[in-house]
């Protein structure tokens, strides 16, 4: 009896260890899958089709989520479901929202309505994300922007309006840690930050200039998104078409060839250039 008792416990421990261990294999697959699916966004960024990359992304997506799922704690995978959200509600849902609201206003209104959604997934990833490096720029930066998005288009809520200075205490904090942040990625989105956010301080046009002058020098003049966030805030804010029209021209200027990483940004920063630049009349009207 007790030879069969010790056979039997035997078993189940070898059981337990062979369970416990596919778990380990499953969660290292996990993993390894997580961190290849992470780091696979400058296939999407070299990517010269924005309509090619706009079908593939919401597959991607999900991906991230399922795997998630199994993966809580995956930060790469948290980074990339922050950014990715954001950037895909920004690019496919927000923008051409904002091109079809002239011909269709409630059409426009559910894409904002959807895209502000998007936007608050991409919050609650990176707020994961903080949780586990409360001092990780990017989790840093695409949360403060993914919040600040998402309130921008809630201004009918006080509730989600009220939480503004959370969402510019992750944006400060970014910026006191690495105001250089991604070759002038922060630096570009501070252009517009500081003259549109409310209450903004003296001195808040000279900041963004800075800001800019920074952003390009920066990214060598290779990145059409300074010109164009320059345009849409420094220039409209001083009511300066020459000014408006010279910079959208130097964003077209850039060769989205020449930086291969930004290829993606530079096309979907172009095309929004020339949108500004045929509404110039009706931005600047005499």
């Amino acid at each position: 009896m007790i030879m069969e008792s010790q056979m039997k416990w035997s078993a189940l421990a070898v059981a337990a260890a062979i369970a416990i261990q596919g778990c380990s294999l499953r969660q290292v697959a996990v993993n390894s899958i997580g961190d290849a699916l992470a780091g696979g966004g400058d296939v999407y960024a070299a990517d010269d089709d924005i309509e090619l990359v706009g079908a593939a992304t919401p597959f991607g997506l999900k991906t991230i989520e399922s795997l998630l799922a199994a993966s809580p704690e995956h930060r790469a995978m948290l980074l990339a479901a922050a950014r990715g959200f954001t950037q895909y509600a920004y690019v496919y849902v927000q923008l051409p929202a904002e091109e079809a609201e002239e011909r269709d206003v409630a059409y426009a209104y559910a894409q904002q309505a959807r895209a502000r959604r998007l936007y608050f997934r991409a919050r609650d990833y990176g707020l994961r994300g903080l949780k586990l490096d409360p001092d990780d720029v990017a989790l840093l930066y695409w949360t403060g922007v993914a919040w600040m998005a998402g309130i921008a288009l809630s201004k009918d809520s006080p509730a989600i309006v009220a939480d503004l200075p959370k969402a510019e205490a992750l944006i400060a904090r970014a910026t006191a840690l690495d105001a250089d942040f991604d070759r002038g990625t922060l630096r570009s989105f501070l252009i517009g930050y500081e003259m549109n956010r409310p209450g903004a301080l003296t001195g808040a046009e000279a900041r963004a200039r800075a800001h800019f002058a920074r952003a390009v020098e920066l990214s060598h003049g290779r990145h059409a998104g300074p010109y164009v966030s320059a345009a849409e805030s420094l220039a409209m804010a001083r009511r300066d078409r020459r000014e408006f029209e010279s910079l959208l021209q130097r964003a077209l200027q850039v060769d989205p060839a020449a930086q291969p990483e930004w290829r993606l940004a530079n096309l979907v920063m172009q095309r929004r250039a020339r949108r500004l630049l045929s509404r110039v009349d009706e931005l600047f009207p005499e």
